[in-house]
């Protein structure tokens, strides 16, 4: 079976597309589109609970109601916290109780959702950005691995999509790529490469079905490759923001006493819980009201194939219509 194959089988979509889990702007109407489309969207369950308010069980329900296509779910598994990570695989029971069947795992070991997951036949696909985590994922038994490039949003690799691959292809996994597709050619090439499926998080902010502001949503679209810049102010390691007069003023880096306890084998939890903390107000703020606020606009370098706000569904079919072009020209 090929890497297309393979990841549609394991997600359960038409079109190997993922619109990835995005804190905080995956909201329920924008998962449910894409997967209505043919793609999957992926639960981000901060997102759905914190930011759009919504019981988590009843938020799933939601978007049932809007779609009875698959979707995915994204668990950051990282184990500084035992509340967050209790709570965590909470939610993972409550969603494959709801019949959610695909998991995007980040940040950590995914061995403990590979066991949930896999007694309730489901898959899991991992998020890594080098070969030694890919690795490390692969003998935690998962199904698949999501290759974060260097152009990607968030918290971004440093390789390319073609290094990335070439370093991973070895493996025997289907692998996804994540970072900088925002036009229907960047997703026929990414395919191209070898890749199984390509995940998508910049492009689908700038969407209808999005609920982000429409300040968020002008930034993207007003935005060239040279904008996007990475900050350390988020969470104590680099993530990919676009500059904006704000991101100017505070400065990318972190200060000097958070970069010592950022070294630190023990402080270093504390710092990063404090940045988490003080970010997830900020990037909340900025989503619901607009850059009237200290905010940070996460995006990655897509933004140079984004060039209006249009409907997620219609995304979908245009890239769905360009892989079938390319087939057809071969």
């Amino acid at each position: 079976m090929n890497a297309r194959s393979a990841f549609e089988e394991h997600s359960g979509a038409s079109i190997p597309l993922i619109c990835g889990a995005m804190y905080p702007c995956s909201n329920p109407e924008l998962v449910a589109a894409v997967s209505e489309a043919g793609g999957i969207g992926i639960v981000q369950p901060i997102s759905l609970t914190y930011v759009h308010g919504n019981d988590f069980r009843e938020g799933l329900r939601k978007i049932r109601a809007l779609t009875d296509k698959p979707i995915g779910f994204n668990a950051i598994v990282e184990k500084s916290s035992k509340v967050y990570l209790d709570r965590m695989m909470r939610w993972i029971d409550i969603a494959l109780e709801e019949g959610v069947r695909f998991f995007i795992t980040a940040l950590g070991d995914p061995r403990q959702v590979v066991d949930k997951v896999h007694a309730a036949g489901g898959f899991v696909y991992h998020d890594v950005t080098e070969r030694k985590f890919a690795l490390k994922a692969k003998d935690a038994g998962v199904d698949g691995l999501i290759c974060v490039n260097g152009r990607a949003g968030g918290h971004a690799g440093s390789q390319t999509p073609q290094a990335l691959f070439d370093s991973m292809q070895d493996l025997g996994l289907p692998l996804v790529c994540a970072g900088g597709v925002g036009e229907a050619s960047g997703f026929v090439d990414a395919l191209s490469i070898g890749y199984g499926a390509v995940q998508m998080g910049t492009r689908f902010i700038a969407t209808s079905e999005c609920t982000a502001h429409a300040d968020y949503k002008t930034a993207i679209v007003d935005a060239k490759e040279d904008d996007i810049v990475l900050s350390e102010r988020i969470s104590g390691v680099p993530v990919a923001v676009i500059k904006t007069p704000y991101v100017e003023a505070v400065g990318t880096e972190a200060g000097f006493i958070a970069k010592r306890m950022l070294r630190h084998p023990k402080l270093k939890h504390y710092i990063r819980t404090y940045y988490s903390l003080r970010s997830v107000w900020q990037l909340k703020k900025a989503n619901l009201h607009g850059s009237g606020y200290k905010n940070y606009f996460q995006a990655g370098r897509s933004v140079s194939g984004v060039h209006k706000v249009e409907s997620a569904g219609d995304i979908v079919r245009r890239f769905a219509a360009a892989l079938d072009e390319q087939a057809a020209a071969n």
